[in-house]
């Protein structure tokens, strides 16, 4: 589907004031073109989102143009807003004794992951298709009496019923940590014990009967090893502190009618 090649903006759902930003003029239809990128449970919440982001950007290009070099004016606004927020809210790097005191606090952050070897059954049904979808249940229903008396025909059954490419090696999807399948299956199989499930497990693919080979919970790791990863954390949570109270510096000093800003600007 093509998409038309100019944007009329959504109508205003509720009554948009001129907004003044140190004398500078953000309209009704600038905050309806802002709206669709912020999500909301009411309109008006979208609106004063809107209003609140767009205020925010006016304010730094505001004074990106004021304290930047005139030779920096020629860079995108994306550009002259990066550097100034390089400039005038520098990230911090936290010292080792603070990454050390974070990693001591939140140990079981940092460790290896679960490891499962797994072998499945794939019965496939969509999941708004309600006839396949009972037809694949009771598929599932006749095959796991017949793996639970005999689990060695488990590779003969999976190459015979299984949808799933799998098949070829008897439903063996191999080592698989969390994140590399779909959510809902990946919720069902990794508090699964070893050995055969004793129910089927339901994904948008179908039905999946389930067998772990083996489990391998995941170990903690060294400080060591995970330094970068604390550090860049604690980073990127201080600067986006230290932005916030720039915003909020600026929106103090700054002459702005038609909107109330909130109190909380960047979560």
């Amino acid at each position: 589907m093509s998409c038309p090649s100019s944007f009329t903006p959504p109508p205003v759902a509720t009554n948009v004031p001129e907004i003044r930003v140190n004398g500078a003029p953000i309209s009704a239809d600038d905050v309806a073109r802002e709206v669709q990128y912020h999500p909301a449970g009411t309109p008006q919440e979208g609106i004063q989102k809107a209003a609140e982001a767009l205020v925010i950007r006016t304010l730094l290009l505001q004074k990106a143009k004021e304290v930047l070099a005139e030779g920096d004016e020629v860079l995108s606004e994306e550009s002259l807003l990066s550097t100034l927020l390089e400039r005038e809210a520098p990230a911090e790097l936290p010292s080792d004794e603070e990454c050390r005191r974070y990693f001591d606090s939140h140990r079981e952050n940092f460790q290896s992951p679960d490891l499962l070897q797994v072998s499945h059954i794939l019965i496939a049904a969509a999941p708004d298709d309600e006839a396949t979808l009972q037809r694949a249940r009771q598929t599932a229903l006749e095959l796991l009496p017949q793996l639970q008396r005999s689990p060695d025909r488990f590779e003969a059954l999976a190459r015979q019923f299984s949808a799933c490419p799998s098949k070829e090696t008897g439903g063996n999807l191999g080592q698989i940590t969390r994140g590399q399948t779909t959510p809902e299956f990946e919720q069902q199989v990794f508090a699964l014990e070893a050995g055969l499930a004793n129910e089927s497990i339901e994904s948008r693919y179908g039905l999946h009967l389930v067998q772990v080979d083996r489990k391998i919970p995941g170990i903690p790791l060294p400080y060591e090893q995970v330094h970068d990863q604390v550090a860049a954390y604690l980073a990127e949570v201080r600067q986006r502190l230290t932005i916030n109270r720039y915003l909020h510096q600026l929106i103090d000093e700054a002459d702005i009618e038609g909107i109330e800003m909130g109190k909380s600007l960047i979560q």
